[in-house]
């Protein structure tokens, strides 16, 4: 047994984070189910400051209560004792200044109008140190040096904030720099970044949050002989212009490295508020690999292009071997037209890099900007290119990885690890929607229907408690009203439906994906002041109606092509979300003790629900609205009783068939629709939907080669072309919310207890998928999943399940009544049993097996990609050979064959034959591997 991955709010060994509700959280390795006792040592200085004495292992959590000291170390010990078996396991956080007035002073240059301030301190050590921290943050972005080395790891310090209502402050461990006696000089490099450069639609604005580059901070020593020195800013500082002529978030940045960085002067003092500084709550940016060129390209314009592979966010990084004075250019691009570089889809964003070699071998980077990319045009270089001279810099904020799904189907692969991608390329400080154009902004919506996918996929609570705080702070200047996007940069508009619903749902996801009320207690008065905004608004007294709502944004069934809103009702959507957060509402205070609140929003949601069942569904369940994303919504927020619910699953069943099975939904429906068709028996249509590969479908981007999720559903068109409706992001996460349902259907974590100390695994089998792996680590440890489908002759499931201490985990495998299920040897006699900690080998036949075959309804089209069947028909039915012509499969394929035998007179099957015909079909089966 042994102690593993202790968390301190979420965070491995945090250092000058907001440490408010501490909660320590810890895994056990290695070890058996069974009763325990676990036990946590806070130490400070060497001195106990906390012991929480032996406790019952209930839960792996902690949440001591502890006055915290500013600038302090803490030493965390966890234990856990189990039977005759004892374990321990260390880790430390360490606090900012948390309330600590600053000594430091905000300074600047005069001159307001320069791109790269820089800021410098020269000063002598005399004596040996034992720690230093250095406190520091710059706006709009900065990077600081000691002796010419860049301190800490992260970039774009200190984030995307509304800079005007809070600053975060970083802490850096700087002592390894300063061990040894010296001189040294501590410098600041600033741009404009979010605060002051451009940003925002139609040429965006600049200067929103400030006009003026500026710095603070204190470089705090401790020596070894027991004394303490503060070099902080003041006006003993000096500054000077930088090398960078031009840097901004869309604009990119040009760097000159031939300018020579003179007339250093007095630094000013700036007069600006610094009780507007805390302890930080982002994530760093970091980078968290690099991607190696793997093809250089020499385009029909006569360019060249560097391909990276992947779709990503970051920056580019190159090692200068050019003469002094060389101009080089690299421009970003996400994806090739007629074999030639294309930036149009980045509208007014240069996105690019110049930079102006000084002759000096190197690797060369930016450093106030960052770029959606997968291709770069490289112009200027005067030697030949040699792809190890290039790499791309991921970037994102610093979380790791809980999760990941694979199967038996590479697109389905490719698939995943497109969404993946696509939350890496955005999850930058704020969950933007794109890394590329001229936008990347911390959308609402977008964060909002894939939370539940990103908490499945990474640990993100604390990446989501700092983007709930920019949406907190945006509805207190607001009225209570969420803006579009958060922070808003000075745009105010906002208040639709979904979007402004992340108010509530974010938060509330968050305590179910982690059991941390933390960002619930923080938000809740922005919950309730959401939901008041939204009563105010509404002309209906119950119903959400009359303002303006982004509707089911791109979907593909409006009546009106111009208009991207889809055919579902605005207002129902709106009435929909208003229910549902009126219902988090209430379930929110009675978590965290507000029974009068409880009960208001209990009452509130209550109300609105039935105003919608009597505006939009009849009393025998048919909802009003005939449109995929109104049934999906109908039944996820479980709008009709328990015994109408199956009248809408099969209202649902026959719109898809109107629409040949096929997605018309956008933003909204597209979270849900598989979910609740899987959910409600419908798992083999979810599997067609999702299995689909034409247009509208996911497989529709992976087969024309997309490494991250689109914006549409056809931003590229089949021939390789850009749609030419505009609006064509090509890393754009939002409809990777599908993702959610493979963690719950295919993988099987059909449901969980907040924070996964309990789970319900409930996987959902199909052909098409023979073989599924997977895995989610919580705070407990790694749950982890395989299983295959065997085609032998019993049609054998196989399972693999790896459940982690202090986890329960409720099985419930489907068809497993009538022979039981082997688990490591010992006969189940059903499907439904509990597991605890432990490794487990499951073996059953299912009642009906899951081999599916074809029969006389399978459509022609499909049975005549499958060469195993045609070569068997074509011996009994001379009629096969009419389908081989492309052009009748192409009119026909969609029909079976006894339509086409009633639709054309000349196909003439006798009875005899058919039967012959039928017989082949229903022995057949559907491999997965001749699947299409």
């Amino acid at each position: 047994m042994k102690i593993s991955n202790i968390l301190v709010n979420h965070m491995h060994e945090p250092v000058g984070f907001e440490l408010k509700d501490l909660r320590i959280e810890f895994a056990v390795a290695d070890a058996k189910a069974g009763q325990a006792k676990k036990h946590l040592v806070i130490a400070a200085a060497g001195q106990s400051v906390y012991d929480s004495g032996w406790l019952e292992y209930d839960n792996n959590v902690f949440e001591p209560e502890l006055a915290l000291a500013p600038r302090t170390r803490y030493e965390v010990t966890v234990s856990v004792k189990s039977g005759s078996a004892e374990a321990s396991g260390s880790s430390y956080f360490e606090t900012g200044k948390q309330d600590e007035p600053f000594i430091g002073q905000w300074i600047g240059n005069k001159d307001k109008k320069l791109q790269n301030t820089l800021l410098k301190k020269d000063f002598t050590l005399k004596k040996t140190v034992a720690s230093a921290r250095l406190y520091a943050t710059g706006l709009g972005l900065y990077e600081a040096y000691l002796n010419g080395e860049k301190i800490g790891d992260e970039y774009l310090a200190p984030g995307c904030t509304d800079y005007t209502k809070w600053i975060q402050v970083q802490t850096y461990d700087v002592t390894s720099a300063l061990k040894q006696p010296g001189r040294f000089t501590l410098l600041f490099s600033l741009g404009d970044g979010w605060y002051k450069g451009n940003m925002g639609f139609d040429g965006g604005r600049e200067e929103i949050y400030g006009d003026q580059q500026r710095m603070i901070c204190e470089l705090r020593l401790a020596y070894a002989d027991g004394s303490e020195e503060v070099i902080a800013s003041d006006a003993s500082w000096l500054t000077a212009e930088g090398q960078i002529t031009k840097s901004a978030i869309y604009y990119g940045e040009d760097f000159d490295a031939t300018k020579e960085v003179k007339d250093w002067q007095a630094a000013a003092l700036l007069d600006y508020p610094v009780d507007l500084l805390c302890d930080r709550l982002s994530l760093p940016l970091t980078v968290s690999e690099y991607l190696p060129v793997k093809e250089v390209i020499a385009t029909p314009a006569a360019e060249t292009v560097l391909d990276f592979g992947q779709n990503q966010a970051g920056w580019m990084e190159f090692y200068n071997r050019e003469p002094k004075g060389t101009v080089i250019k690299f421009e970003a691009g996400e994806i090739l037209q007629k074999g030639c570089f294309y930036r149009d889809n980045l509208r007014q964003a240069r996105a690019a890099f110049v930079y102006v070699s000084d002759g000096q071998e190197g690797w060369v980077r930016p450093h106030f900007t960052y770029f959606g990319y997968r291709y770069l045009r490289v112009s200027g270089l005067t030697r030949k290119v040699s792809q190890d001279d290039f790499r791309a810099a991921v970037i994102f904020s610093k979380m790791d990885q809980t999760g990941q799904i694979k199967t038996s189907n590479s697109k389905v692969n490719r698939l995943f690890q497109n969404v993946q991608w696509g939350q890496k390329s955005n999850f930058f400080d704020v969950p933007t929607d794109c890394p590329q154009r001229d936008e990347r902004l911390g959308w609402t919506g977008d964060a909002d229907i894939f939370s539940n996918t990103a908490a499945l996929n990474m640990n993100v609570f604390e990446f989501f408690k700092k983007y709930a705080r920019d949406m907190a702070v945006e509805q207190d200047m607001h009225d209570g009203m969420l803006t579009m996007y958060a922070p808003d940069m000075g745009d105010h508009s906002g208040g639709a439906a979904v979007w402004g619903d992340a108010a509530t749902i974010v938060p509330w996801n968050m305590y179910q994906a982690y059991g941390d009320k933390a960002i619930l207690r923080q938000n809740y008065s922005a919950m309730k002041s959401w939901l008041a905004w939204v009563g105010r608004q509404t002309k209906s007294k119950h119903l959400w109606t009359g303002c303006f709502q982004f509707g089911d944004w791109l979907a593909l069934d409006g009546e009106n092509p111009a208009m991207p809103t889809g055919k579902t009702e605005e207002d129902f959507v709106a009435s929909v979300y208003y229910y549902y957060s009126s219902w988090i509402m209430s379930q929110t205070a009675a978590l965290l003790g507000h029974p009068a609140d409880a009960e208001k929003y209990g009452e509130q949601a209550q109300a609105i629900k039935q105003a919608i069942q009597a505006e939009y569904i009849t009393q025998n369940g048919r909802v009003a609205i005939d449109t995929q994303t109104a049934y999906a919504l109908t039944l996820y927020f479980k709008l009709v009783p328990e015994d109408k619910l199956g009248r809408v699953v099969n209202d649902l069943v026959k719109r898809l068939a109107k629409d040949d099975d096929h997605l018309q939904t956008g933003f909204v429906g597209t979270p849900f629709i598989c979910q609740v068709l899987s959910k409600y028996g419908r798992h083999k249509l979810a599997m067609k939907l999702f299995m689909n590969e034409d247009y509208p479908s996911w497989l529709y981007a992976v087969n024309l080669g997309a490494t991250t999720v689109w914006e549409r559903w056809n931003s590229v068109l089949p021939d390789g072309s850009i749609n030419p409706q505009g609006m064509n992001s090509l890393n754009h996460y939002s409809i990777g919310a599908i993702m959610e349902w493979g963690y719950r259907y295919l993988l099987g974590i059909s449901d969980h207890a907040p924070g996964y100390q309990k789970l319900v695994f409930a996987p959902q089998f199909d052909y098409r998928l023979k073989r599924v792996s997977g895995s989610y680590e919580s705070s407990y440890g790694k749950f982890s999943v395989a299983y295959q489908i065997e085609s032998d002759d019993e049609h054998t499931i196989k399972l693999s399940l790896d459940v982690p201490f202090g986890q329960t985990v409720e099985v419930r495998l489907p068809r497993a009544a009538k022979n039981g299920v082997l688990v490591n040897g010992e006969l189940r006699s059903n499907g439904n049993f509990k597991l605890s900690a432990g490794h487990y080998e499951l073996t059953y036949q299912p009642d009906e097996d899951y081999i599916e075959r074809y029969s006389l309804e399978s459509p022609i089209g499909e049975i005549m990609q499958d060469e195993a069947v045609v070569s068997k028909l074509a011996q009994v039915a001379e009629v096969i050979n009419f389908f081989r012509d492309p052009g009748n499969r192409e009119n026909f394929g969609k029909m079976s064959l006894p339509q086409v035998a009633n639709v054309l007179p000349f196909i003439n099957i006798d009875a005899a034959t058919m039967k012959q015909i039928s017989a082949i079909l229903t022995a057949t089966p559907i491999l997965a591997e001749r699947t299409k």
